[in-house]
C-alpha cells in the first residue's frame, strides 16, 4: 500500500524532535508499505529553513524514510508570519502531491487544521482513504489559553473547518483519549459518530529508546549516587512550565535523601537558578540542556520521574506529552502533578497523581514514593514497563494500520 503522511512540522527528527510520523513511517515500511512524509521546509521554533533558494520542493531520504519538503517562507513566533506559513503550505501541497503516484491512503495531521483539511480534500480527489489525525484541538486551544474568545470570527471559522474535517474524513484519530467528550460538548455526535473516532496517543520507540540508553550515557555523579532519592524532570524551562512550583515543593521536603535534578533549558532557567542560590534550596540542581538521545539513560537513573505541567482545561480530554512515554519506558514510577481524567500513566497504575498541585501536595507525594515498601515501588516500576509496551510505536503503528484499512 502507498501511504502519505502529511504533517506541516514533520521534518526529519534531527532538525526538530517531532518524531511521530517518522516512527509511523519506520514501522509501516517494515510491514511492506511505501511511505512518503510531506512537510514544510521551515523548522518550527528555529530560524532554519531547509530550502533557501527558489526550489519549490525537495526530496530527502533520512534513515530510509522518504520526505518531500515544500518550500515555505520562514516565520518567527506565533504571529501573522506563522499563519501565512500555514496557509502557504496548505496552498502549495496539492500541486506538489500531483507530481507523485496516487496513494492508497492519506493520513493528514492537524495542527494546523488547514493542511489537515487539504489532505482530506486530496484523499477525496484521489478516491483513497483519508484519515484526519488530530494532535491539537484547534480552535479550542486558542480559547483555552485566552488568545481569542469563543465568538471571535477566526475561532468561528476554524470551528467550521474543524467540523468539516471530522465529517469528511473516513476516520478521525485523536491523540487524546477523551476526544469524543469534546465532540459531545460541541453537539456534533449525530454527524460524527463514535465509531468514526479512534485513539492513538503519542508513544515511545522502545527499540530506539533501549539503544540510546545503552549507547548514550551521561557521566554525572548525581545520577549514580546511591544515597539520594532522585526526582528527575526533563523538558523546557519556561514561564508556562511553572518550574518555580517544583522549587517551592523542594523547600517543603523534610527527607534529606530527596534531590530534584532538572534537565533542560529555557528563558526562565537563569531566574530559577538565582532563586536556588538566594534561597539556599540545596535539594535542587539544574543540569542544563542535553540532546534527546541522552534522555533514556537519564530517566532510567531516576527513582521518580516527574511529569510536571501547568494545569489546563484542555487536559479534561486527555494528554499526549512525549516525555510521559519516555518516563514509562524508563521503567520507573511517574508523578503527575496536574489533574487529568485520561492520563495514560495513571490509568495503567504507573503514576501517582496530584490533582491539586500545591507545593505541599507535591512534596507529600514525593515523600510517599520515597517511603514506599520495596514491593509496592517495584509494582509501579513493572506497571511503567508494561505501559511502555502498550505505547510502543510498533504497536501504535499496528493500530494506525487498522484504521487505514477500515
Amino acid at each position: 500500500m502507498r501511504i502519505w503522511l502529511i504533517n506541516h512540522y514533520a521534518v526529519p527528527p534531527r532538525y526538530y524532535p517531532l518524531a511521530r510520523q517518522n516512527y509511523f513511517a519506520k514501522y509501516l515500511m517494515r510491514a511492506g508499505h511505501e511511505v512518503t512524509i510531506f512537510a514544510a521546509s521551515t523548522v518550527h521554533n528555529s530560524d532554519l529553513n531547509l530550502i533557501e533558494d527558489d526550489t519549490p520542493y525537495r526530496e530527502d531520504v533520512v534513515d530510509g524514510v522518504h520526505y518531500v519538503l515544500i518550500r515555505c517562507k520562514s516565520y518567527h513566533g506565533n504571529g501573522v508570519s506563522r499563519i501565512l506559513n500555514m496557509l502557504e503550505f496548505a496552498r502549495k501541497l496539492p500541486g506538489v502531491c500531483n507530481k507523485y503516484p496516487r496513494p492508497d491512503a492519506i493520513v493528514a495531521t492537524s495542527m494546523p487544521p488547514m493542511s489537515c483539511a487539504a489532505g482530506i480534500k486530496l484523499a477525496r480527489k484521489y478516491g483513497c482513504r483519508g484519515i484526519a489525525e488530530i494532535a491539537d484541538l484547534w480552535p479550542e486551544s486558542i480559547v483555552a489559553y485566552g488568545i481569542a474568545g469563543p465568538r471571535n470570527p477566526a475561532v468561528l471559522y476554524l470551528r467550521r473547518l474543524e467540523k468539516w474535517i471530522y465529517k469528511k474524513a473516513d476516520a478521525v484519530v485523536f491523540t487524546m483519549e477523551g476526544a469524543y467528550d469534546y465532540i459531545l460538548e460541541q453537539g456534533w455526535e449525530r454527524e460524527i459518530p463514535r465509531s468514526k473516532v479512534h485513539y492513538i496517543n503519542n508513544g515511545v520507540d522502545l527499540e530506539q529508546f533501549r539503544y540510546n540508553r545503552e549507547h548514550f550515557t551521561v557521566d554525572d555523579p548525581d545520577l549514580t549516587d546511591p544515597d539520594t532519592f532522585k526526582v528527575i524532570y526533563t523538558g523546557s524551562i519556561r514561564k508556562v512550565n511553572n518550574l518555580g512550583l517544583l522549587l517551592d515543593a523542594a523547600k517543603e521536603l523534610r527527607d534529606p535523601r530527596v534531590r530534584f535534578l532538572i534537565w533542560g533549558d529555557g528563558d526562565e532557567r537563569e531566574a530559577l537558578q538565582q532563586r536556588v542560590a538566594e534561597e539556599n534550596i540545596s535539594n535542587v540542581v539544574f543540569k542544563g540542556r542535553v540532546e534527546k538521545k541522552y534522555v533514556p539513560y537519564i530517566t532510567s537513573c531516576a527513582d521518580l520521574n516527574i511529569a510536571h505541567n501547568t494545569p489546563s482545561s484542555l487536559f479534561r480530554f486527555g494528554i499526549s506529552f512525549n516525555k510521559l512515554f519516555d518516563y514509562l519506558a524508563a521503567g520507573k514510577p511517574v508523578l503527575s502533578d496536574f489533574p487529568c481524567p485520561y492520563n495514560p500513566a495513571v490509568l495503567l497504575h504507573a503514576s501517582l497523581c496530584v490533582d491539586d498541585p500545591t507545593a505541599q501536595n507535591i512534596a507529600q507525594a514525593v515523600t510517599q514514593v520515597a517511603a514506599m515498601e520495596r514491593e509496592q515501588y517495584n509494582e509501579l516500576c513493572s506497571n511503567a514497563e508494561k505501559a511502555a509496551v502498550e505505547y510502543d510505536f510498533r504497536n501504535l503503528t499496528n493500530k494506525l494500520l487498522q484504521v487505514i484499512n477500515g
